[in-house]
């Protein structure tokens, strides 16, 4: 029996031991939330000239996809890279102005892009 408690105390500890690591690691709701809306942002201010950047609407340039279905033409884990060394892009004559992004940019683009797929 005292084997038994021994064991069962070790167990609850490294439990608990968990618990507190994955609680401190795990990122809070708000960051996301606040990292979503500075995508937002600059979605607004550089791209939705051109493209429906959220969840609803057409484009103002029909030749610009929305945002929404930009995961169907293009794996979004692709596009890092590219907003960092300056993305160009033609829409069948119609060019793209370059676009410069720092990694926290990008970072928070990429999130706003994610979170406005359409499934």
């Amino acid at each position: 029996m005292a084997l038994f408690v021994l064991r069962l105390n070790h167990f609850v500890r490294a439990i608990s031991f968990i618990a507190i690591v994955v609680g401190y690691s795990a990122k809070p709701a708000y960051a996301d939330a606040a990292l979503i809306a500075r995508g937002h942002a600059i979605a607004t201010d550089r791209c939705g000239r051109c493209h429906a950047i959220g969840k609803t609407g057409e484009s103002v340039n029909p030749k610009s996809p929305p945002f929404r279905y930009l995961s169907r033409r293009y794996p979004l884990s692709d596009l890092p890279e590219a907003l960092a060394e300056g993305i160009i892009v033609g829409h069948e004559g119609l060019e793209m102005p370059e676009f410069q992004f720092s990694p926290v940019m990008i970072d928070a683009l990429l999130a706003y892009m994610n979170s406005v797929q359409a499934k």
